[in-house]
């Protein structure tokens, strides 16, 4: 492994180049045979066009690509490869793809062909909106010819906002963008819900049972065609400018700092409470999985965490919530008062809603939550209680609690649900605040606890488990996830403070001590350390609004302290850049993906 990999990634597997094209003011990039980043001048007007197959956990097998032609001339671009992939059975499904561009449009058409009958969640195209494009007007044609004049969701919609689609329309720039596409039913998903920053338009209602079965022999066609009509305004030109960063009013304060403690790290972290006292983070989470078995043992190994921290401790229960709830919780509680843990808050969660229940598909049975949180009070008498979501946001947002009946509501995010190459789960920094902004729409000004969220997930709600990952690659839905020891995620932690700067959040949690999600590895102390001890030292203080003028390059933390005000610094990208700070004299230079923490007088 290279040093610089090793730094910057945690690993040595290299991400592919993406194939750059431009014909007239239409431009694109070309990655793993999918389109993404597709510009008419300088506006990015679809995020990417993916022909994607995803396996029955909704894993997304990479395909192998061959016989791939290219072909430029005066006023057009062609593209044309051959591809396969497995699933996990072995059924390989093989497919021919051809990609068409000129000055007034794209077209991407696919052929596929089932070898053997193949098991797939779903085939075919998907088409990213960015969302920056919140509140624009949109067109909606349907399949029956009808078109109805909309916009795209402002608030992230829990449900899809639009079925049946023949083809999307809209305006930008200028320049009409229309969208037509051909060979299934399509229809859109919010998927800011899951911290991507699009709108993304599928094929196969997920009405539909999934996983399905595509029979040996059967072909697919299907096309996605874009038109551009209009005449955009002249492409900006990259000047290699230093980012601004401009300090702004008093925003509330700064958020506590909090890591999450399971049983299984408990006795590495206890080993390691050096440098949880030198992080000095104000709170822990600690799980505690009543539905997988978890008892007094567990609960023991969670207290003395607790006992030996100055922390405050929120225990963090799931409940099986199959049977007597007053029973469940009162056994937790008893475990606790015979461990000697009196934790400062509990929040609760029933697993039968820790998978995700999709459009179309029938609610698992589940007591009411208003049962739920009673019998938690009546078990936790006199201490906070918490509730939401142990998922994500897409969950809280399907399913939204009884929040008058809370003292906080709680969620994750998770930045590799639907792809894990660094540009995708850096661009979920766009999606924070839409989706701070749409969960203070459902939880009005009740504390909000957010968190933890770090690049790997800690547990699949779309699937019967998260990805393994013994490469130590870029893997959607693993737990591990190699850039959690590289500076990659130092930035992607910062950067995540800074986007959710909206939020007025009482507790961010980012990750844990020890672990797939830890601070520390197995050397010492990881990049990541270093930001959220620093995050951690702000909490409380006053917070400044902070402005980038290229927030896809450059993210910012502000807050006043007692002898001066601090920011932190996070250069997203893997390209070294100066920064201009708002009362700090001369530029600041970031390498690839590089924190700074600047103090100003």
């Amino acid at each position: 492994m290279s040093r610089r990999a090793d730094a910057l990634y945690g690993t040595d597997e290299a991400e592919p180049e993406p194939l750059r094209f431009a014909v007239g003011p239409l431009s694109f990039e070309l990655l793993e045979g999918n389109v993404r980043a597709v510009r008419v001048g300088s506006a990015e007007m679809l995020r990417g066009i993916q022909y994607l197959v995803r396996d029955r956990d909704w894993g997304t097998p990479v395909p192998a690509i061959r016989d791939l032609k290219l072909s430029e001339a005066p006023g057009e671009v062609s593209i044309t490869y051959e591809a396969s992939v497995r699933d996990p059975d072995g059924a390989v499904l093989r497919y021919a793809a051809t990609i068409a561009a000129s000055p007034t449009g794209l077209d991407f058409t696919v052929d596929a062909v089932a070898g053997a009958d193949f098991v797939t969640n779903r085939l075919g195209f998907c088409v990213l909106h960015p969302a920056a494009l919140a509140g624009a007007p949109l067109t909606v044609e349907h399949g029956d010819g009808q078109a109805v004049q909309s916009q795209f969701p402002v608030l992230i919609d829990p449900w899809q906002p639009f079925t049946d689609i023949r083809a999307l329309i809209h305006r930008q720039e200028g320049v009409a963008i229309a969208c037509r596409m051909e060979g299934d039913v399509f229809e859109m998903e919010d998927q800011r819900n899951w911290s991507d920053a699009s709108y993304k338009t599928y094929v196969r209602p997920l009405a539909l049972p999934w996983p399905y079965v595509v029979p040996a022999g059967s072909a697919n066609r299907q096309s996605v065609r874009i038109d551009i009509e209009g005449t955009p305004p002249p492409a900006t030109v990259a000047t290699g400018a230093p980012v601004e960063i401009v300090l702004g009013d008093r925003v509330g304060p700064m958020p506590r700092i909090g890591l999450v403690v399971t049983p299984a790290e408990a006795a590495a972290t206890l080993a390691r409470m050096d440098a949880l006292e030198t992080l000095g983070v104000q709170d822990l989470l600690l799980t505690f999985a009543a539905h997988a078995g978890h008892g007094a043992a567990e609960m023991a190994a969670l207290a003395e965490v607790a006992r030996r921290s100055k922390a405050r401790a929120t225990l963090e229960c799931v409940l099986a919530a199959t049977g007597n709830l007053d029973a469940e919780l009162r056994t937790i509680a008893d475990h606790a008062a015979r461990a000697g843990l009196a934790p400062d808050a509990v929040s609760v969660f029933p697993a039968p809603d820790l998978q995700s229940t999709p459009p179309g598909s029938a609610w698992p049975a589940c007591p009411p939550l208003e049962h739920v949180y009673a019998a938690a009070r009546r078990a936790f008498p006199g201490i906070p209680l918490g509730g939401g979501m142990f998922s994500y946001f897409t969950e809280l947002n399907r399913k939204r609690p009884p929040v008058a009946l809370l003292d906080f509501v709680t969620h994750a995010t998770c930045p590799i649900v639907h792809a894990a190459d660094d540009l995708s789960v850096m661009q979920t920094l766009e999606a924070l605040p839409h989706i701070v902004r749409s969960a203070r729409g459902i939880i009005g000004a009740k504390p909000y606890r957010l968190g933890p969220s770090t690049i790997g997930m800690r547990q699949n709600p779309y699937g019967s488990r998260t990805m393994d990952n013994p490469g130590r690659r870029r893997i959607a839905m693993a737990e591990v996830d190699p850039r959690q020891e590289g500076r990659f995620a130092a930035a992607w932690a910062l950067g995540y403070a800074a986007a959710s700067e909206a939020a007025a959040l009482e507790l961010l949690t980012l990750g844990a001590l020890t672990g797939p999600f830890g601070v520390l590895g197995g050397d010492g102390p990881r990049p990541v350390f270093a930001a959220v001890r620093d995050l951690a030292a702000l909490a409380g203080l006053p917070r400044r609004a902070c402005r980038s003028s290229a927030p896809d390059r450059v993210r910012a933390v502000g807050a006043e302290g007692p002898e001066s005000t601090v920011v932190l610094l996070a250069n997203i990208t893997a390209e070294p850049c100066d920064v201009m700070l708002d009362g700090a004299p001369g530029k600041i230079s970031l390498d690839a993906y590089e924190t700074a923490r600047i103090a100003i007088a």
